[in-house]
């Protein structure tokens, strides 16, 4: 997630991606459309966002063969564009108003395999500072098992005072 917003193109000036909101400040139903927009990988993998505030983002990714590995079993890289795409929205909508944000780390840890139905993400900030944001992303399957867990930390970015 390259500065500013979820999916903003790398280079851009922090805090200018054309998004439909601010740090801070939920989404409305079109609002979640332009999130999701801005992400394009993630519109392309088939994801979809069901609800973001800066307490909880969620989206889910339907099971296609598309989609699988080995085995008929979704792909991690799959699970783990949900995970980091739903994270990446609950860490922006905790930032400043300004600010942007970039992924500096991720972990994923798989616990089972989903060979059918869909995945579900639920995201939630463990910690909000001032320096970076730490969101915990937990992936469910269609039976609400888990089925994996990711914690990524956010880089916050401000901009740069212009002398």
């Amino acid at each position: 997630m390259p500065d500013s917003a979820p999916g903003s193109a790398s280079g851009s000036t922090p805090g200018t991606a054309s998004v439909p909101t601010t740090g801070g400040t939920p989404p409305g139903a079109a609002g979640l459309a332009g999130l999701l927009a801005a992400m394009p990988f993630a519109s392309h993998l088939g994801m979809t966002l069901d609800e973001a505030t800066p307490e909880v983002a969620r989206g889910s990714l339907a099971w296609s063969a598309e989609r699988c590995t080995v085995g008929g079993a979704l792909h991690g890289g799959a699970l783990m564009t949900l995970a980091d795409a739903v994270g990446a929205v609950c860490a922006y909508l905790n930032l400043p108003a300004g600010a942007g944000t970039s992924t500096v780390e991720s972990k994923t840890n798989f616990l089972r395999a989903v060979r059918s139905g869909g995945v579900r993400a639920t995201a939630r900030p463990l910690h909000v500072g001032g320096t970076v944001v730490v969101v915990q992303t937990d992936l469910r399957d269609d039976e609400d098992r888990l089925v994996g867990q990711t914690t990524q930390t956010q880089l916050v970015l401000t901009p740069k005072a212009r002398s």
